[in-house]
């Protein structure tokens, strides 16, 4: 016990401040704060003036990829415009009965097809005349949306949320189309804390207010988080399956990291055009005397069938 005593008397005495000096107390300088808000606070004062940002909103000519295989609507029987209309039924009745708007189309892995899923539905959902679609692209880690309709990258949703580029920058329009849409912007390197920003949940708020469908393509779910995280802000999440290469393991685990509340079914995607189109061209040669018998493909296709309410 003695040594004790011994080693904590030492240890008091070696504390002790020498009399007749003065212990010294570190200055601690704390910056005045600032009167100005912030650039991304600055961008989110738009939001009020939203109406005004849509209607004044940059038009960019209707000019995709020849082979990005969007919907066309001149021709209504070619596949796949028939599913997409059968999912844009789906979910507008789905609208009627619960409040939905924001929606986050996403997969379990990539190249599954979510992006086709989103892009289509979005034009689908534009071609009715009561209805103005935003599409949004929230895969920052690899956005699509730009190179489908060939458009620049920025400014987009990361230069909004880096308070590089205002509200009315980065949404523009599609043609003379009801269709919006926002580009991924500009590369970064911490795409997930970007998202937890204030300004992406306000963002989203706001857009949601103002837009019939605001439809957000994110990055797969079990490869990152983003898409967890944008499902938790958005009225409902469509996970995108591809025949043949989607496990029934990814499609579970993709589900279990999902809000079940929050899911509205699945988009199944691959199937071979034979399967699906080959009773419609019966059906419409059938009752259009004036068509010319078609034959159905047999090779794989990008097609999305209806959604099945999970």
């Amino acid at each position: 016990m003695s040594r004790i005593h011994d080693a904590l008397r030492k240890a008091t005495q070696e504390n002790e401040t020498p009399r007749g000096s003065r212990a010294e107390t570190p200055r601690v300088q704390t910056a005045a704060p600032s009167s100005e808000p912030s650039s991304a606070s600055v961008a989110l004062l738009e939001m009020d003036d939203l109406d005004e940002v849509i209607r004044n909103a940059v038009q960019l000519p209707y000019n995709p990829l020849s082979d990005a295989l969007l919907v066309n609507p001149a021709k209504p029987r070619e596949a796949p415009s028939e599913e997409f209309r059968t999912l844009r039924t789906r979910l507008n009745h789905l609208q009627t009965l619960h409040p939905l708007r924001t929606l986050v189309v996403t997969s379990a892995s990539p190249a599954e097809g979510k992006s086709f899923t989103a892009t289509n539905l979005a034009l689908t959902q534009a071609q009715l005349a009561d209805k103005r679609v935003l599409l949004a692209d929230f895969d920052f880690r690899r956005p699509t949306v730009e190179k489908t309709f060939q458009i620049d990258t920025s400014p987009g949703l990361t230069d909004f949320l880096t308070g590089k580029a205002r509200v009315g920058e980065i949404i523009r329009r599609i043609g003379d189309s009801s269709l919006y849409v926002m580009t991924a912007g500009g590369s970064v390197i911490n795409p997930l804390e970007l998202l937890n920003l204030k300004e992406c949940k306000a963002l989203i708020d706001g857009v949601r207010n103002h837009f019939d469908w605001v439809i957000l393509d994110s990055p797969p779910l079990l490869f990152a988080a983003d898409g967890n995280l944008l499902s938790t802000m958005c009225d409902g999440t469509i996970l995108v399956v591809r025949i043949g290469t989607t496990t029934f393991d990814s499609v579970t685990r993709a589900l279990q990291s999902l809000c079940e509340n929050n899911v509205l079914g699945i988009v199944v995607n691959g199937a071979r055009r034979g399967e699906l189109y080959s009773k419609y061209n019966y059906y419409h040669d059938y009752y259009d005397a004036d068509a010319e018998p078609a034959e159905a493909s047999e090779e794989d296709s990008e097609v999305a069938a209806e959604v099945e309410e999970s």
